[in-house]
């Protein structure tokens, strides 16, 4: 049982005839105790009209899966099954993060019918969200007093990472179609294979020509190559303590995300086979196998739940699951964050047997604010703060070079800049055949 806003407005009334009573000589004790149990069993009966919250039946409705900060249209159809009409008042359970409204909906449902209640989500943390349970206070008749319930009825959302580097997928496939048989690539590797004969015009590559086409013909024929299908990619997230560092907005991992989901539409664009593995000591997401269309769907999926882990991670472990994803040298693209050489020995230790026989891009973000903190010294404090960024900077760029020397190629730059690059490393590896 509850009482509502009306009953302190009851009991108040009966202040009246007190006052009149105290005024007049009289002892209005009798008066006010009378009137407080008469208050009470007003209440009481009044929450006994109530209709019972486990007469109604709630079926949730609505999305559930929505990627980061879009907005979310749930519900939950309430049926009273009582004979009288229900007053009710409703709040979803919802986490914080879920974004929904801080205000109780209300509605009023005849007996045997059934009612929506509107619950608009805004996302702001990406991952499993959950409600459990949903909150409902019926009103009796009168609206002095009602009953009050918890109905266990879990709703849970799946929010996506927002994949905001897709606004540089389009020209990265444009590009992709100019190598993909459009034009004469200007190096050919072991990574391309022939695609067509077309007219020599100035400007092309002299060593494409084809002498016995063009000894067939009035005109010079110029052979086109094209990228190789069918190779492997296979994108390494780590979810060790250092991808929880933030970074502009939000975290490494946020920006590893972001490189890997654009990576993963150019590459699938391109016919290659795309493996994600996301790792610190054992597997948070894993997938393999899907090609086409479904390959973003799943990845973005597999993404969604995991989180940072605060422990270090074990490289000998995630290069042996590597391993074990293909058996055909491929790219591999290492998302990670090691930009300190202490804490970098055990990665580069283990890096080595990997670029022996595969092409690695390892990829980091870095923090935006450390160019600017270099360029504050205007006081001492300042200062201080300018020579430690400056001694991380100097301390990546060591770990940087440490990684060329083990023949992989490193990749930093800022959360937005990141995805890019990489892919656009990617189309360069293409258009020189290396892959």
């Amino acid at each position: 049982m509850y009482v509502t806003g009306r009953f302190p407005l009851l009991v108040a009334l009966g202040v009246v005839p007190v006052m009149v009573l105290a005024v007049a000589g009289i002892s209005p004790w009798a008066v006010l105790v009378a009137w407080l149990v008469f208050s009470l069993v007003v209440a009481t009966g009044d929450a006994w009209r109530a209709v019972s919250p486990a007469a109604l039946t709630l079926v949730r409705d609505g999305a559930t899966r929505s990627r980061l900060g879009d907005a979310v249209q749930t519900g939950i159809w309430i049926t009273n099954t009582h004979a009288r009409a229900a007053h009710l008042t409703v709040r979803d359970a919802w986490q914080p993060t879920a974004g929904a409204p801080l205000e109780r909906a209300s509605a009023n449902i005849p007996g045997g019918e059934r009612r929506r209640i509107s619950v608009p989500l805004l996302p702001r943390r990406r991952g499993e969200l959950q409600s459990p349970f949903v909150a409902v206070r019926s009103a009796g008749p009168l609206g002095v007093a009602g009953r009050q319930s918890l109905i266990k009825n879990v709703g849970t959302l799946r929010v996506l990472p927002p994949f905001t580097s897709r606004r540089h997928l389009a020209s990265r496939v444009a590009r992709l179609k100019e190598l993909d048989g459009n034009t004469s690539l200007q190096v050919r590797g072991q990574g391309t294979e022939f695609d067509s004969l077309r007219e020599y015009v100035r400007g092309d590559d002299v060593r494409s020509i084809d002498w016995r086409a063009t000894a067939r013909s009035s005109t010079t024929m110029l052979r086109t190559w094209r990228p190789e299908r069918d190779r492997h990619v296979v994108i390494l997230i780590d979810t060790g303590r250092t991808s929880a560092a933030r970074v502009g907005d939000g975290t490494r991992l946020d920006a590893f995300l972001e490189a890997a989901l654009l990576l993963t539409a150019l590459a699938q664009r391109a016919g290659d086979h795309v493996h994600v593995v996301m790792f610190d000591r054992v597997v948070r997401a894993r997938v393999s196998g899907v090609d086409g269309p479904r390959l973003l769907p799943a990845i973005v999926d597999a993404m969604a739940p995991v989180e940072p882990q605060l422990l270090d991670t074990n490289w000998d472990a995630a290069f042996a699951e590597i391993r074990t994803l293909t058996t055909r040298p491929s790219l591999v693209v290492l998302l990670t964050a090691q930009d300190s050489p202490d804490a970098s020995r055990a990665f580069l230790g283990s890096l080595q047997p990997v670029t022996a026989r595969s092409r690695v891009i390892v990829g980091s973000a870095t923090d935006t604010a450390l160019d600017d903190i270099t360029q504050q010294r205007a006081h001492i404090d300042e200062v201080y703060r300018a020579a430690a960024a400056e001694q991380t900077a100097a301390e990546a760029r060591a770990v940087a070079l440490a990684m060329e020397r083990a023949g992989a190629e490193a990749i930093t730059d800022t959360p937005e800049d990141l995805p890019p690059r990489v892919a656009d490393r990617y189309l360069a590896l293409k258009r020189l055949g290396r892959l």
